[in-house]
């Protein structure tokens, strides 16, 4: 169904939820401590993170604001035992999309899960692939450290692109999210990926822009 990762120092927790979420289709990587967790959160896609607070080496809250800072938008999930209000907000102001107060019934970790596979995290403030940066709190984007100037919609496009990266997203869901109901001319869409492309995949750059035939476009 989709692929998650679960930081979590406790072994016996680790088993039992790693058994309950293959049941459901759901495949897991694990850690035991923040530093190999933050390690493969790095190097690896998942759709969804499951990091609990009180890790050895590096604390939960530490690796979910070291993965914003560096644009990763996969939802996370914190597990915790502190339940306070402040304890919260806390891990909401270092990019934590939900929070679960341990203990939990497994059904309902399971079903928020689900529903964080679905979407993008909005805790970031910039998207990062490979050398290609946009930063969405001044709308700048650059690759190689040079600043790339894009149009408006050019830089809504490749925002679309980036936050659904690796996956392929088809013309029409671009299309929508960029213009809504009010639909350009069939070559509009086409005529800005060209231009993307002039800026993004210049000559002597490895390609990052790409068409999917019958389908759309990706970043990859």
């Amino acid at each position: 169904m989709f692929k998650a990762l679960l930081v979590e120092d406790d072994l016996d927790l680790a088993t039992a939820l790693i058994d309950y979420m293959s049941l459901d289709g759901i495949e897991c990587d694990y850690a035991s401590d923040g530093q190999v967790g933050y390690n493969l959160i790095t190097q690896n896609h998942y759709d969804v993170i499951v990091l609990d607070l009180n890790l050895p080496k590096i604390k939960g809250l530490a690796v979910c604001q070291r993965i914003r800072e560096q644009g990763i938008a996969t939802p996370v999930l914190m597990l915790t035992a502190c339940d306070t209000l402040d304890d919260k907000l806390q891990g909401f102001s270092h990019g934590a999309d939900d929070y679960l107060v341990k203990p939990f019934a497994t059904e309902e970790l399971i079903v928020r899960l689900k529903a964080l596979s679905l979407r993008r995290s909005g805790q970031i403030s910039k998207l990062v692939v490979a050398d290609l940066v946009l930063d969405l709190t001044n709308r700048e984007v650059t690759r190689h450290g040079q600043l790339i100037k894009l149009s408006p919609i050019a830089l809504q496009i490749l925002e679309v692109l980036m936050r659904e990266y690796p996956q392929a997203v088809s013309r029409e869901k671009i299309a929508q999210a960029v213009w809504g109901d009010e639909q350009p001319d069939s070559n509009s869409l086409k005529v800005h990926i060209f231009n993307i492309r002039k800026q993004i995949d210049k000559p002597d750059w490895t390609p990052l822009i790409h068409t999917v035939p019958g389908y759309g476009f990706c970043i990859k």
